[in-house]
This record gives structure tokens, C-alpha cells and sequence, in this order.
């Protein structure tokens, strides 16, 4: 029996709750820790931050609980050379009147700007935008909105796009590339497009090859 139960366990690795036998003692029985999903990470035409930036209250001075992340946000601008330009985009609440909400995200806008730049982020690459109020994405009229409301987005003006044929080798599995060729895809970088909250469609240039194979 103690041989049973021994193979039992092995076989439940993988499990993190106790596990009970009939008329045995509970055998507890842990796997390793679940992979923690990445904080920032690269989104077709958005870089998205699954942690708010923090700032001083109703200024633009980025906090210190917030550098970690801010480094983290440089780091992946960094590693992804394909990015060429990034709107960096303050937004605030309906709290106070419209002009000050204005100044103060894009004041915001600017400050996280300039933290990137200061740590090796190139200044070509960033253009600082504050919306104010215009673009809500929750109810202004509960605290909960409103907090979800202040907000920095980084939003892709500028990358290369590479699009590839494959043929698949249905024997070995491997994918052989038949053609490939670059694009270079452009959303608008106008301070003031789309503040009714729509964007305007992107254009794209061919950089060489054919043109794009589209899935």
C-alpha cells in the first residue's frame, strides 16, 4: 500500500490542493508557482501596461513605487527595434474643469516622456499627447471610473511589419519561408485626431518585396 500511494503522488505533481485518501492521512501535494503574466507587453498597434503609472496628486511627478514599471515600459521599447514611433497619451477624469484636465495629461504625457528618453529610450521615437477628459473609458460619475479614467497609453504611430509566406514540409514539420517582404504601417500622430474617440485609418508603405501575403 505504501508503495501505491507513493506512485499516486508522482502522479499528481501537478497539482497544488490536498489530496485525500480513503482512510489514509491528507497527502499534500504542491507544483511549482503559476507564471505571472508580463506587466508590459506588445500589442498589434498598443503597448499595453497591465500596471497603472503613478503620479503625485494632481501633478505630473512620476512616483517612486512607479520607476520599476517605468523602466520595464523603456526595456521592451527597446527590445522591440521593429517599434519606430510611440504616442505616449495622458488622459484624466471629469474631476475640475476641462482646461486644467487637459494641461495636467499632457503634462503627465511629457514627464513620462522624458523619463524614457532619459533612460535610453531614443527622443525620435516619442511624441507626448494629453485628451484631458475626451476619452473616457469608464463611468466619470463613480470614484471606481474615474480612477480607471487617469490614465497613460502608449499607442504605436510607427512600426515595420514583416509578412511572410511559409510552406509547411507536411513530413518534418518544418516551415520553410517562400517570401518576405516589409511593411512600414503608420497610425496618425495629430495631437488633436480623433478626440470623439475614433481613430482614423492607418496607412502603409511597402519598404521592398511583393506585395504582402494577407492571412
Amino acid at each position: 500500500m505504501r508503495r501505491w500511494l507513493i506512485v499516486a503522488a508522482a502522479g499528481l505533481a501537478g497539482c497544488s490542493s490536498p489530496v485525500v485518501f480513503q482512510g489514509k492521512s491528507t497527502l499534500v501535494v504542491t507544483g511549482p508557482p503559476a507564471a505571472q503574466p508580463p506587466r508590459v507587453e506588445v500589442q498589434d498597434h498598443k503597448i499595453e501596461i497591465h500596471e497603472k503609472i503613478q503620479f503625485d496628486d494632481n501633478r505630473a511627478t512620476i512616483r517612486s513605487a512607479s520607476r520599476e514599471l517605468m523602466d520595464e515600459i523603456g526595456a521592451v521599447i527597446t527590445r522591440n527595434p521593429q517599434i519606430k514611433r510611440i504616442r505616449i497619451e495622458g488622459h484624466a477624469s471629469a474631476e475640475g474643469s476641462r482646461r486644467h484636465n487637459q494641461t495636467l495629461s499632457a503634462a503627465r504625457a511629457r514627464s513620462v516622456a522624458k523619463y524614457l528618453r532619459d533612460h535610453g529610450v531614443a527622443a525620435g521615437e516619442l511624441v507626448a499627447v494629453g485628451y484631458g477628459s475626451d476619452r473616457p473609458i469608464a463611468d466619470n460619475a463613480t470614484a471606481d471610473g474615474r480612477e480607471k479614467n487617469r490614465r497613460v497609453e502608449f499607442v504605436i504611430v510607427e512600426q515595420d511589419v514583416v509578412h511572410q509566406k511559409v510552406e509547411v514540409d507536411a513530413g518534418a514539420g518544418k516551415e520553410k519561408v517562400l517570401e518576405e517582404n516589409h511593411e512600414r504601417v503608420k497610425e496618425p500622430d495629430d495631437p488633436a485626431a480623433g478626440t470623439s474617440g475614433k481613430r482614423p485609418a492607418r496607412s502603409t508603405t511597402a519598404m521592398h518585396g511583393k506585395p504582402a501575403e494577407r492571412p
